[in-house]
């Protein structure tokens, strides 16, 4: 199993503190409060309304500027709260990234909200709606997110083999099979979040939408790597409703939804195989495997292609 890939880079509360009265005297005499470190960064609570994202690795560097440049105009015309960057950080004190400070996004992680009670299926889709329209030229590239899904074929057989102890191995090895050849996204490459599992998405305490974090695989690409939530997300119901309200603002063609659920899939075995140490991810990844066999256990016809199927 994987774990966490080690900080190429140190981010205590005092080196942040120290950033923020060097570069934003105005600020740094708010709280500051850790909220959370990820594989690629370190994220602060500043006040009541505020964030400070600091990269963790290298590779994030670049994925906080893509934030910095792109998010503000995203959430413009999607309507829902994002963590929009407000202010830029420089590199100093031996820090060697710029970093950001965004607005704070209330919610509770989708992760720790049981499945049942995950509700906002139209809000997402309008969302992806929004978000899913024909990126420029100048949009970031992503050589994990923004490809067709039968490029990972080699990484999901290698996460196949992990897990060959499983009594499902079997199964979910010929769904790889056929769903990984399903037809390549047709139109322009969109705007795609690239990494909207269920930590990413955020609910109120009545299960709505509350909003959508952490845009650091934010690029250009084929829209079926979101759609992919549907099932890493949603049980059945919730799932169909998703999926309706999805066809209603755009609708996709069935090898989108096949695409869809492939990268669900490999997305189920990232969580499985290779962040298996983590618990929420292990069991979100469990709850996503579980998903995709209970559908598909009735056959590939229409498989996940309009809302009566998925």
């Amino acid at each position: 199993m994987s774990r966490t890939p080690e900080a190429e880079a140190v981010v205590t509360a005092d080196l942040v503190r120290a950033l923020l009265a060097d570069q934003h005297p105005d600020l740094a005499g708010l709280p500051l409060v850790p909220a959370a470190e990820g594989w690629d960064n370190v994220v602060f609570r500043l006040g009541d309304d505020l964030a400070v994202r600091m990269p963790r690795r290298k590779l994030a560097a670049g994925l906080v500027r893509s934030e910095l440049r792109f998010v503000g105009e995203i959430a413009a015309r999607t309507g829902i709260a994002l963590p929009v960057p407000v202010r830029r950080g420089r590199p100093a004190r031996g820090y060697p990234w710029e970093w950001s400070i965004c607005r704070w996004t209330e919610g509770a992680p989708g992760l720790s909200v049981p499945p049942a009670a995950r509700g906002g299926a139209a809000e997402l889709a309008g969302f992806l709606g929004a978000l899913h329209t024909p990126a420029p030229p100048d949009a970031p590239e992503n050589p994990f997110r923004g490809l067709h899904v039968g490029a990972l074929d080699a990484r999901v057989r290698e996460r196949l083999a992990l897990v060959a102890h499983r009594q499902d191995h079997a199964e979910l090895s010929a769904l790889w099979a056929a769903l990984s050849g399903a037809a390549p996204h047709a139109g322009p490459a969109v705007w795609v979040h690239g990494d909207l599992h269920p930590g990413n998405i955020l609910f109120a305490a009545d299960g709505s939408l509350a909003g959508v974090i952490d845009f650091g695989d934010l690029c250009a690409g084929d829209p079926a790597v979101d759609l992919a939530v549907a099932w890493q997300l949603y049980e059945e119901g919730r799932r169909r409703e998703f999926v309706a309200a999805v066809e209603a603002a755009l609708p996709r063609d069935r090898d989108t939804w096949r695409r869809a659920a492939a990268w669900a899939l490999h997305f189920g075995l990232l969580s499985v195989a290779v962040e298996g140490n983590d618990p929420a991810f292990a069991a979100n990844g469990e709850f996503t495997l579980r998903e995709l066999r209970a559908q598909f256990s009735r056959g590939l016809t229409g498989a996940g292609g309009a809302s009566r199927s998925a």
